[in-house]
């Protein structure tokens, strides 16, 4: 290894370009082999970068959203519960509602898959395009089913940390 490459391996660890780190050997195997133009070299490395920030980001992403299972709508089985409705589900998972603003709350009989649903869509929001590598996401997701969400509520309030009022609708 020459003095040339252990300082270029330095500085790209200095920058934290893993990405880039991990895949010169090769790059510089192709350029060497007249598969890549100086400029194409570049943009293949910064691509590498890219690819990797963007797949620790998901990871990321993934692990705060702390879904009990990692499911896809795509592995869902329609057929087992045939009362639900898919095609709404599936025009749900457009995720429209989340670009709007809106929220969708998930009803119905104990396992029909509303949980599989909620996580499938927490995925697909955390796969969204748009989402910069280095952010948290462009919608952070996180993941509770009713119950712990109670209990936190619960502890939340007993701890003095929240206060709560509920009013009663009167006509």
């Amino acid at each position: 290894m020459s003095v040339m490459d252990t300082a270029l391996r330095e500085s790209l660890k200095a920058l934290r370009l893993s990405g880039m780190l991990e895949t010169l050997d090769a790059r510089l195997a192709q350029a060497h082999g007249g598969e890549f133009g100086h400029l194409d070299f570049h943009h293949v490395l910064c691509q590498d970068e890219i690819t990797r920030r963007g797949t620790v980001a998901f990871q990321r992403r993934l692990q705060r959203a702390k879904f009990e299972q990692q499911v896809t709508l795509e592995e869902f089985d329609f057929a087992a519960s045939p009362k639900l409705p898919a095609a709404q589900i599936r025009d749900l998972a457009a995720l429209r509602w989340l670009h709007a603003g809106e929220s969708v709350i998930l009803f119905g009989p104990v396992g029909v898959g509303k949980t599989h649903v909620a996580q499938a869509f927490g995925h697909l929001a955390i796969r969204l395009p748009d989402a910069p590598a280095e952010s948290v996401g462009v919608y952070p997701v996180y993941m509770r089913v009713l119950a712990t969400l109670a209990a936190l509520l619960l502890w939340a309030v007993t701890a003095g940390l929240i206060f709560v009022a509920v009013m009663a609708a009167t006509e």
